[in-house]
């Protein structure tokens, strides 16, 4: 029983290690590839670009999208997350509370799919993003690894296929559409989206001048 503790406690301690220095490692380095990236059966086109050569519509859009309170939470926001499981208990389609930060750390560091394992690996490396990189440098991780299309990631990989300009030359409809494909980007329609995506780009884009009034983009720029 022993011998087993001691290995154990010599597994917990190394993962510790290796972790947290990965985590500072990528504070400064620029995320190579992730799992996703690595298992996507298409193959996987991405292009590495700082946030400052990002258009600050892509930012407030995907705030508005994805997690209003990015700047206000400590990388969980529990309403969000109350609210998606009283739903699930209802039946229905699966909805996620996720923040910003959660889908970050699970893109770089983890892989997709469910189960309370990896949702806990999810939690942990959430804590540690969100106390060593901080705000900026998770919005800047978040649209450079966030899948924009089918084999395609990151928000630059994603204007030049559908828009054929820069992440920094995206204007807030523009951007809105592929925040609006975020969630499905394998299935939603960016450039000519229809129905209900249309409305929900249309409503994102809406949004952004309220980010923008707001400041709820703040602690990205401070």
């Amino acid at each position: 029983m022993g011998l087993l503790l001691r290995f154990i406690a010599k597994i917990v301690i190394g993962f510790i290690g290796l972790s947290l220095a990965l985590v500072v490692l990528f504070k400064f380095v620029p995320v190579p590839v992730t799992a996703t990236m690595l298992m996507d059966a298409n193959g996987f086109t991405k292009d590495w670009t700082s946030l400052s050569n990002i258009d600050r519509s892509m930012v407030r859009a995907v705030i508005a999208a994805e997690d209003g309170k990015f700047c206000t939470h400590d990388g969980f926001d529990r309403e969000a997350i109350e609210e998606a499981m009283r739903r699930n208990a209802q039946g229905g389609r699966i909805r996620g509370g996720s923040t910003i930060s959660q889908q970050t750390a699970k893109n770089v560091f983890l892989w997709q799919g469910g189960g309370f394992f990896r949702k806990g690996l999810e939690a942990y490396f959430t804590l540690l993003i969100e106390q060593i990189w901080g705000k900026r440098r998770i919005m800047e991780v978040y649209l450079n690894v966030a899948e924009t299309g089918i084999g395609t990631y990151g928000a630059e990989a994603g204007a030049r296929r559908y828009f054929d300009k820069s992440a920094g030359s995206l204007t807030p409809v523009e951007a809105a559409r592929m925040a609006a494909a975020l969630p499905l980007p394998k299935e939603r329609s960016v450039v000519n989206p229809g129905g209900w995506l249309r409305r929900h780009g249309n409503t994102i884009a809406a949004r952004i001048g309220v980010v923008g009034r707001d400041g709820l983009d703040a602690c990205v720029y401070e």
